[in-house]
């Protein structure tokens, strides 16, 4: 009879919460939850109440200060000091990492095959898996971790570019605002047609441009004009107004010379302007003026005609461009309105868009609640099933066959170190008696590790624990039964009442005792006649002498 020997701790630091439940190839026995965050323990630690608990988790209770323990008040087995969890008052069970970190394992990630076990999956796969989702820091968008490359590269709407003129960054969503302000943004001349001028060259280029006639600013409600970009300056009305008065100061110095020449002539000057001279009387005939040439006069005259007509057309242009400039300011007022009241409407919809926000995170608040639900009635029908197998295959005289099939496979699966232990089913003395299983490692354990089977018994904890007497004293036989019933292997002992594996478990089982040395491999490896079909038979035999 040897106590099992503990296998080293691990490397990894406990300094997160338990797996959750989902990487679980298989149901999820009790034994292997965490009693805080009721996932599966990571890194465990027994307290002195024997209630197991993650490294983190223990510590995260303890850091401000001792607390009762949940467990033993929800199981009403609260003793003081036991029950109480303090800093230190809990030790490394290696037994239980073992165990866990033997579960077979698979990841919860959507349309990742990987398959493991739980150690496997900590070490070499969790938080490393290319189909885990996570967030895009920039946008926030939910992706795989292997998508997340090509979506900072093509996709993130966040993400900074360089404008290719001006070199500048900028996000991508405002690729097209930035295009309208870039000063090196090449732009084509409508009226010489020259390309690839940068904007910030583009005004110079199109006031010395002789060919360039742009279209009307408010083309975009009706105005089908196309006029020159001076004519719309301020400052070309101002140069008209000046070429008007230039234009009637000439006309009234025409008008003085003509008048001065009628005078002279004798006769007044037939045309256009006829009318507006003064009517003057006309002194004696002077001798010593010549007439003036009939032709002289009609040039004049035509002059003067042309200065008029040239007066009127600017004044013309001048009204033109004033009715212009009002019915723009008219279209500017319509614009004006227009844009308040689609202010207005916006603002009205992203009232609404709030409240809608509102109510989707109320809805999405009682879809959680209901998946907690729902967890908690998936965990208590997994808890129902295996009680419901468990009392399916127990005994209650003491004698108990553990039937172990596809022993081959399974052996290869402890050689491999991906299932070292396997359980047997629970068994009793009697209906209320002493709780018990069996535990085998089919590679060893211990002292017999890769050289033989180690068969271990372990007590468990009962309802009727209350009623019986402690520590456990009753003589253990187990057997690997020959199929031929010739030579059966046999190992017996009377447990050791010093030895915590006996005393009354304050968990749901105390530590296995029994043999790591039960029998070679080699003799199993032969031609025998203890595996038939690929299955063996274990058979434990629990005294009942006393009870």
């Amino acid at each position: 009879m040897a106590a099992q020997e503990p296998s080293p701790p691990s490397s990894l630091e406990g300094n997160k919460p338990g797996f959750p439940k989902k990487i679980l190839a298989n149901n999820l026995e009790e034994k292997h939850m965490c009693n805080s965050c009721l996932k599966i323990l990571r890194r465990p630690l027994q307290a002195q109440c024997g209630h197991r608990f993650c490294s983190f988790c223990f510590n995260k209770i303890v850091s401000s200060g001792p607390h009762k323990c949940s467990a033993c008040i929800k199981e009403d087995l609260f003793e003081d000091p036991t029950s109480i969890l303090k800093e230190g008052g809990a030790f490394p069970d290696n037994a239980a990492r073992r165990e866990v970190e033997a579960l077979a394992a698979v990841c919860p990630n959507e349309g990742c095959t990987w398959t493991g076990n739980i150690k496997e999956y900590e070490v070499n796969h969790e938080g490393k898996c290319d189909f885990m989702i996570i967030l895009c820091p920039s946008c926030k968008e939910l992706m795989r971790t292997n998508e997340l490359e090509r979506h900072n590269e093509r996709e993130c709407p966040e993400r900074t570019l360089n404008c290719k003129y001006c070199k500048e960054p900028f996000h991508f969503k405002n690729i097209k605002a930035h295009d309208e302000i870039c000063p090196k943004y090449p732009m084509i001349c409508e009226g010489c047609a020259k390309k690839k001028i940068p904007r910030e060259k583009y005004v110079d280029h199109i006031k010395f441009c002789s060919k360039f006639r742009a279209p009307c600013r408010f083309h975009v409600v009706g105005c089908d004009m196309s006029v020159s970009l001076e004519s719309l300056q301020p400052q070309s009305l101002e140069l008209a107004g000046h070429k008007i008065h230039e234009l009637h100061q000439a006309l009234r110095e025409l008008e003085l010379k003509l008048g001065q020449l009628t005078l002279g002539g004798g006769a007044p000057v037939q045309g256009a302007c006829a009318p507006t001279l003064p009517t003057l009387a006309l002194p004696a005939l002077a001798t010593s003026f010549t007439p003036l040439p009939s032709a002289v006069g009609a040039a004049l005259e035509l002059q003067l005609h042309s200065e008029k007509t040239k007066v009127a057309e600017l004044s013309r242009r001048c009204q033109e461009l004033e009715l212009k400039v009002g019915t723009f300011e008219n279209i500017v007022c319509v614009l004006n309105r227009e844009m308040e009241r689609s202010s207005t409407t916006i603002e009205a919809y992203n009232r609404q868009h709030r409240l809608d926000q509102d109510k989707v995170e109320i809805l999405n608040n009682k879809v959680r609640q209901l998946e907690r639900t729902v967890g908690l009635r998936d965990l208590s029908i997994v808890e129902m099933e295996g009680n419901i197998r468990e009392m399916s295959a127990a005994t209650f005289d003491g004698i108990f066959v553990w039937k172990i099939s596809d022993f081959t496979k399974k052996r290869q699966d402890a050689v491999a170190g991906r299932a070292p232990a396997m359980f047997s089913p629970a068994f009793f003395t009697s209906k209320y008696g002493y709780k018990m299983c069996l535990r085998i490692y089919l590679n060893g354990d211990g002292t017999g590790r890769a050289s033989h089977l180690s068969l271990f018994f372990v007590v468990m904890r009962g309802h009727s624990d209350a009623l019986l007497k402690w520590p456990f004293n009753q003589k253990v036989t187990l057997m690997l039964l020959d199929q031929n019933n010739r030579e059966h292997i046999i190992d017996a002992f009377r447990p050791d009442i010093s030895s915590s594996s006996f005393q009354r478990p304050v968990s749901d089982m105390n530590i296995a005792s029994g043999c790591p040395l039960f029998c070679p491999l080699p003799k199993l490896d032969t031609k025998n006649s203890y595996i038939r079909d690929d299955t063996i038979f274990i058979k434990a035999i629990v005294d009942l002498t006393g009870l």
